[in-house]
């Protein structure tokens, strides 16, 4: 008991999953770790079938088999990240800790839209850019990167990306001999970014502000439960901006940033959606989607609503502008259109190492072509690294 509450808490930032790995092999590892919360066979092998990609206790892939119970995870509407858990630790744990789970969120990161030079397919890149601090804030925690496969019955196989440190997973974490593996089962819901098998990608970067809150009576959902949500049921853009708009948005808890999305599929649309002030200009309650403009084919960290105008991270703010306006600036000169090669390029180029920025540090780099269903994925800046990520 002890160790888990030692090692569940550390930050969040979510995605989906259901692909296969090739490239680099893979150690698949009976691990002697404990899942101290979990008896069900079926479970407890689908823990113990994590594959160590790197071998370095970098970069985990998994296959996750069990029902994750989504349609329950989102009945009761709980959306604050700590109670969030604590409700998926109840449905898919099989004794209950006395400690509800901890759980952190945050994301910087940086997202484009292009079309593949090579055919008539397109691609999304999304950096992923968040330091783990260590207690004394002198350094920072190394975390595992987790390739999470889903396929739910009756929905869309995915691929996402977790990152470990927000469920307490750190490297080498898999077979330490200390980590309690039980929060494993809450992988699905812990997605960043991800592609599902009908080329609908998603991912989300932060926003310094208050964070959203609407109350028009709707359904309440929160930030990664939505990802999740995307992943499993939207083939478009257009399908996920509707299932959003039936549903109020309530990021508080988690973590301490507010978000917005960007989004992308097969057809070649994109978009970003925020969620901007109420008339008051009190906190984020409005959601507004911004496409069909080639100057929205990129984001970082500032709303791009001119209603924002003027606020924290609003147009003008400087978070996350240098590379904003490198992602800008190289889309436009290429008209848009890119190689893979030039799309992992300009991911690399506005990849962070770690700085005193919490919002810095690329964890990993995912790009996700649209056309092909498939992922070009490296760790950490390792560019010379790829690992490539497809669908069964």
């Amino acid at each position: 008991m002890k160790n888990l509450q030692k090692n569940m808490p550390v930050a969040v930032a979510m995605a989906m999953a259901s692909a296969a790995i090739s490239c680099n092999g893979g150690t698949t590892g009976q691990t002697e770790n404990k899942a101290s919360f979990i008896t069900d066979a079926g479970k407890l092998a689908m823990i113990h079938s994590m594959k160590d990609l790197d071998g370095t206790g970098r970069l985990y892939e998994i296959d996750y088999t069990e029902d994750y119970r989504l349609d329950n995870v989102m009945k009761p509407g709980i959306t604050e990240q700590t109670k969030l858990f604590g409700h998926i630790a109840s449905l898919l744990f099989d004794s209950i800790p006395s400690a509800t789970p901890e759980v952190k969120y945050g994301a910087g990161c940086s997202a484009f839209a292009a079309r593949e030079a090579e055919g008539k397919g397109f691609m999304m890149g999304r950096n992923y850019d968040f330091r783990h601090f260590t207690p004394d804030n002198k350094s920072y925690m190394p975390t595992a990167a987790i390739i999470v496969r889903t396929a739910p019955r009756g929905e869309k196989r995915s691929i996402s990306m977790v990152d470990g440190l927000n469920l307490g997973f750190g490297q080498g974490f898999y077979n330490d001999g200390v980590t309690d593996l039980s929060m494993m089962m809450a992988l699905p819901y812990a997605a960043l970014d991800g592609i599902n098998e009908d080329g609908f990608a998603i991912g989300v970067l932060a926003l310094n502000e208050k964070q959203t809150n609407q109350e028009t009576g709707k359904h309440r959902i929160s930030t990664t439960v939505a990802i999740r949500m995307l992943l499993d049921k939207a083939a478009t853009v257009k399908e996920a901006i509707a299932m959003l708009k039936d549903y109020d948005m309530d990021m508080r808890g988690n973590g301490h940033s507010n978000y917005h999305f960007f989004m992308a599929d097969a057809t070649g649309d994109y978009a970003i959606v925020e969620y901007t002030f109420d008339k008051d200009r009190r906190e984020p309650k409005v959601m507004e989607v911004f496409t069909a403009d080639d100057s929205l084919r990129c984001v970082t960290n500032f709303y791009v609503a001119p209603s924002m105008t003027g606020t924290t991270d609003g147009w003008g703010s400087s978070h996350g502008k240098d590379r904003y306006e490198t992602l800008r600036k190289t889309l436009g000169k290429k008209e848009y259109v890119m190689s893979e090669d030039e799309a992992m390029g300009l991911l690399k180029a506005v990849s962070q190492p770690p700085t005193e920025e919490l919002t810095s540090q690329t964890q990993w780099s995912a790009l996700y072509n649209l056309t092909e269903k498939t992922v070009r994925l490296t760790i950490l800046r390792e560019y010379a690294k790829e690992y490539k990520l497809f669908f069964k």
